[in-house]
């Protein structure tokens, strides 16, 4: 009895251990889901790592999937546990019958015969039973070991994660007090541009500059004529462009640069809204007249053939987008006036689209040049079948002669010669060698192409 109640009171035990093990998985499980979640929350601020972190929150998914088998085999061993209390009190309850029985039928045995076999009897089940918990104990450790690992491989990957964050964190800071300093420059070096451009000459050189660039990025320096330093006007009152871009027939696109930017630039300075509004739309009032007055122009006149028309050039996109914004309709305004507004972007488009015309050009001549090469060369060729045909004659005659003087050599020299050996006055060594005749003759050219024409 005494050992029954012992292994009851162990398998009791072993279900406390595994309830505190299964109190102690709940709250390390709880743990490390408040430790996600303040990490998804910082994870927020660092798009970084944001993708280490959902690699975490897949291994944290995977630890919960194993905490719910676990929760389940700890169900199912409480439940085998109970199984084998249950079967523990009926074997208790069988064994109390047996002994009665035992007792009321081996009145006649002895007492020593009795014990024997009571001892025999508990020392089996007791190596049964301690079998059965050894197997139990050595499940119990295969299931949490895993676990355990688990676990201490979340807290190494939690302490790299921390590790990363602050490393993100510090190269993030870095970038930020780049960027504040990048911005400083950046603004210094606006205000400066701002203030240089303020004096017409130099705003004119720096549109010069601007347009001399578009055109080398758009490979037509060899298309294109720049008028450097352009004077206002010429005597006759004409003012000259500052860029002519050259079209296959003798075509041209004049470009003017002079754009206004004197209200853009101030408009930049305003500290008001108000006074920046109505900067940006002087803006753009400016530069609908130097529109009109490009359209004024002789430019039509100056040069003949007459260019296809005439482009505003404006250095900058923010130009062109402040005074379209402010005036929407300055695109209509410019065709109806054969004029085109141009930003460095689309007078690029521009060139670029003439470089391609004046490739069709090239491989135009070129063609033409390589057509009429083909005819001088198939001329040549012509000739050349001509002459071959008369060396192929003439070297057919040569053959006719040799063959010709090789029989009346063989029929009325050779002869006579080889008398000389029979009458013994010349030496066995000394041969005649026969002459083979030719049968030979050259091929003649069947080509039609190389045949003479005419």
């Amino acid at each position: 009895m005494n050992a029954i109640e012992g292994l009851m009171w162990l398998m009791g035990g072993v279900l406390v251990g595994m309830a505190g093990i299964f109190i102690y998985f709940q709250r390390k499980v709880s743990t490390v889901i408040q430790e996600k979640t303040l990490y998804q929350e910082r994870a927020s601020r660092l798009p970084e790592v944001s993708a280490l972190l959902l690699k975490r929150e897949e291994e944290l998914r995977l630890l919960g999937e194993r905490n719910a088998e676990l929760r389940t085999a700890l169900h199912r061993t409480e439940k085998e546990s109970k199984e084998k209390l249950t079967l523990l009190e009926n074997i208790q309850t069988q064994w109390e019958d047996k002994f009665k029985t035992i007792s009321s039928e081996a009145l006649s045995l002895t007492n020593k015969s009795f014990l024997e076999l009571a001892n025999a009897t508990l020392e089996k089940f007791q190596e049964v039973a301690q079998n059965d918990l050894s197997h139990r104990q050595q499940a119990i450790s295969d299931l949490v070991k895993p676990v355990t690992a688990s676990l201490h491989t979340v807290d190494q990957k939690i302490i790299e994660l921390e590790k990363s964050r602050m490393s993100a964190y510090a190269v993030l800071k870095h970038q930020v007090n780049e960027l504040l300093v990048s911005q400083k420059q950046l603004k210094s070096e606006t205000s400066n541009l701002v203030n240089a451009l303020k004096a017409p000459s130099v705003r004119g050189r720096w549109g010069e500059m601007q347009l001399r660039r578009v055109v080398e990025m758009a490979g037509m320096l060899n298309y294109c004529d720049f008028e450097e330093q352009v004077s206002s006007s010429e005597s006759d009152g004409r003012l000259r462009p500052d860029l002519i871009i050259n079209l296959p027939g003798e075509k041209k696109i004049i470009v003017d640069a002079k754009a206004p930017l004197s209200a853009y630039l101030e408009a930049l300075e305003a500290k008001d809204e108000d006074v920046r509004l109505e900067k940006l739309k002087d803006h753009a009032r400016q530069v609908r007249n130097h529109i009109r007055a490009l359209s004024k122009r002789s430019y039509h006149e100056q040069f003949q053939p007459a260019p296809e028309f005439v482009v505003l050039f404006l250095p900058g996109e923010t130009f062109f987008s402040a005074a379209l914004e402010q005036d929407p309709s300055l695109i209509e305004a410019g065709v109806e006036d054969r004029i085109i507004l141009a930003t460095p972007t689309t007078l690029i488009a521009l060139l670029r689209a003439v470089a391609y015309g004046w490739r069709h050009e090239h491989l135009a001549d070129n063609a033409k040049e390589i057509s009429e090469l083909g005819r001088e060369l198939h001329k040549r060729l012509s000739d050349m079948a001509d002459h071959f045909s008369r060396l192929g004659r003439q070297l057919g005659g040569a053959v006719q002669s040799y063959n010709s003087a090789m029989g009346s050599l063989e029929h009325r020299v050779l002869s006579s010669a080889r008398r000389f050996k029979e009458l013994g006055s010349v030496s066995e060594a000394a041969e005649i060698v026969l002459l083979d005749p030719l049968d030979q003759t050259p091929r003649e050219l069947q080509a039609p192409e190389l045949k003479k024409v005419g």
